[in-house]
C-alpha cells in the first residue's frame, strides 16, 4: 500500500493556526518596511512577486543566536531569532519519510532553519531534527542540510527524514527558525511551510498504470540539457555534468517566463550558454551533501521567483497525467541501471528529469537534461516508455516530484482521503 500526504500552511488563516514566539503572519500590504534603502534590498535579492502572498515574518526576536558556520572555517556570526511551530497533524497511517518544503525570500543578513519533530509509534517524542539551513544565496551563511543527527527513532538524508527500521510515526510538526543579523531590522519572509509524509512500499516492480486522459498532450516547456555545462563551477557539484536537479527546475520556471535576470547572473562567465543554470547550481547548492540535488532546496530556490513550489510525491503517472491536463510541467526523480529505460542512453543513480507531456499512447514525454549524454539542448527531448519509467521513478524514489507552478494556475484536485497534492 502506497500512503501518501501533503499537507502546508500558506493562507494567513493557516499560518496563524501555528504558534507565534516572535513572529507574526503579515498580508502584502503590511508595512514591515519592504522598501528600508538602509538595508540595501533589490528585486533580485528577495524576489518581490513573493510579496503577494501572506508571509510569516520576524516582529519580536525571542531569541539570541550565535551560529558557527562549518562551511565556512568556522566562521561566527550573531543572530536574532523567532519561531513558527505548526500545529500537530496525525496523517492517520504509520510514516516511515517526512520531507518537508518552504516558500521564502531571505533579504540581506537573513536566513531559515526548518526543523521537524514526531511522536512515534510507542508513543515517545523525538527530539527536533533539522531538515535544512537555508537563504536564497550564500552571501551570510553556507545553505546546508545537517549530517550526524541519527538517534534510535529516526536520521535525516539530506532532505528526508526517514524512520529507523520497524520503526514508524504517527504525528509530526514542523517549526521554523527565521533569524537576522543582530541589530537589524530585516526579515525573511516565509509564504509557504509544507510536509510531504509518506509510506511507500518496497515495491520491485509496478504495473503499467490506466490512462489518465493526457494522451497527446505536450506542453510548451524550454528544453536545457545539463551536459552543455559540463566542467563548469565545479565547487559546485563538480560541474554541470550534474546539474540534472537546477536544469529541471529552470525548465519549469522558463515555462511560466519566470528566472533570474541577466543582471543577476553577470559573474557567470559570458561564453557560457545558458547561464542561468550556472546560477541555479550555485543557488541550490547544499554544502554538506555537497551537491545541487537537494530536492527542498531546489522547490526553495523556484518559489523565490513567485511560484508556489514544494516537493511531494505522486502515486502513478495517472496523477502525473493530471498535471500535464491542467498544464503544469513536473520535475521528477529516477533511478534506473542500463537497458532498464529505452531511449536514455545512460545509467544512473539518481537523477531529476522533467515531464512535459504524453503521447498518443500514453507514453511518457520528457525533457532530460542528460538525454544521451549529449551536450545540446535539441537533443533533450525523448519519449520513454510508460512501464519502464514508472518502474525507473516509482520504485526507486517512491514517486518524489517538484510541483511548482504560479498561484493563479490552479493543480487539479487532489485525491480524496490521502490528498498527496494542493
Amino acid at each position: 500500500m502506497r500512503h501518501i500526504r501533503y499537507r502546508d500552511w500558506r493562507s494567513a488563516d493557516e499560518l496563524d493556526l501555528g504558534t507565534h514566539d516572535g513572529t507574526a503572519t503579515r498580508e502584502p500590504s503590511s508595512d514591515i518596511g519592504w522598501s528600508s534603502p538602509d538595508i540595501g534590498w533589490s528585486s533580485s535579492d528577495i524576489g518581490w512577486s513573493s510579496l503577494s502572498r501572506p508571509s510569516l515574518v520576524i516582529v519580536n526576536p525571542s531569541q539570541s543566536r550565535e551560529y558557527v558556520d562549518p562551511h565556512r572555517d568556522g566562521r561566527t556570526g550573531s543572530f536574532e531569532q523567532a519561531t513558527w511551530t505548526s500545529p500537530e497533524v496525525t496523517p492517520e497511517f504509520a510514516v516511515t519519510e517526512v520531507v518537508a518544503s518552504w516558500n521564502a525570500t531571505t533579504p540581506a543578513g537573513t536566513w531559515l532553519e526548518v526543523e521537524v519533530a514526531a511522536t512515534m509509534d510507542d508513543g515517545t517524542r523525538t527530539k527536533w531534527y533539522v531538515l535544512g539551513r537555508w537563504a536564497e544565496g550564500d552571501r551570510d551563511i553556507s545553505p546546508t542540510s545537517v549530517p550526524g543527527q541519527g538517534d534510535g527513532n529516526a536520521d535525516v538524508a539530506q532532505d528526508t527524514l526517514t524512520t529507523r527500521q520497524n520503526r514508524t510515526l504517527s504525528t509530526y510538526q514542523v517549526r521554523v527558525h527565521l533569524l537576522r543579523a543582530a541589530g537589524s531590522d530585516a526579515s525573511p519572509l516565509v509564504s509557504l511551510v509544507g510536509v510531504m509524509a509518506s509510506s511507500v512500499a518496497a515495491d520491485h516492480t509496478v504495473p503499467r498504470s490506466p490512462s489518465g486522459g493526457a494522451e497527446g498532450t505536450l506542453l510548451e516547456v524550454p528544453a536545457y540539457s545539463q551536459m552543455i555545462h559540463r566542467g563548469e563551477y565545479p565547487q559546485w557539484d563538480n560541474g554541470g555534468q550534474s546539474w540534472c536537479s537546477p536544469t529541471a527546475t529552470m525548465m519549469v520556471l522558463g515555462r511560466w517566463g519566470n528566472g533570474p535576470t541577466g543582471e543577476d547572473y553577470a559573474w557567470v562567465d559570458p561564453s557560457y550558454q545558458d547561464r542561468f543554470v550556472d546560477y541555479a547550481a550555485r543557488h541550490t547548492y547544499d554544502h554538506d551533501y555537497g551537491g545541487a540535488g537537494n530536492w527542498t532546496f531546489n522547490t526553495a530556490y523556484a518559489a523565490r521567483y513567485g511560484v508556489i513550489a514544494y516537493v511531494t510525491r505522486l502515486r502513478s503517472l495517472t496523477e502525473a497525467e493530471q498535471f500535464i491536463k491542467a498544464g503544469i510541467p513536473l520535475v521528477v526523480s529516477v533511478s534506473f541501471g542500463k537497458d532498464q529505460l529505452e531511449g536514455a542512453g545512460y545509467e544512473t543513480a539518481g537523477h531529476l528529469l522533467t515531464i512535459v507531456g504524453f503521447d498518443a499512447d500514453g507514453n511518457v514525454i520528457s525533457n532530460d537534461p542528460a538525454s544521451h549524454g549529449i551536450a545540446s539542448n535539441e537533443q533533450v527531448r525523448a519519449t520513454y516508455d510508460r512501464e519502464q519509467f514508472e518502474n525507473a521513478w516509482i520504485v526507486p524514489t517512491g514517486g518524489i516530484v517538484y510541483v511548482i507552478h504560479p498561484p493563479d494556475v490552479e493543480t487539479p484536485h487532489p485525491p480524496a482521503g490521502e490528498p498527496n497534492w494542493r
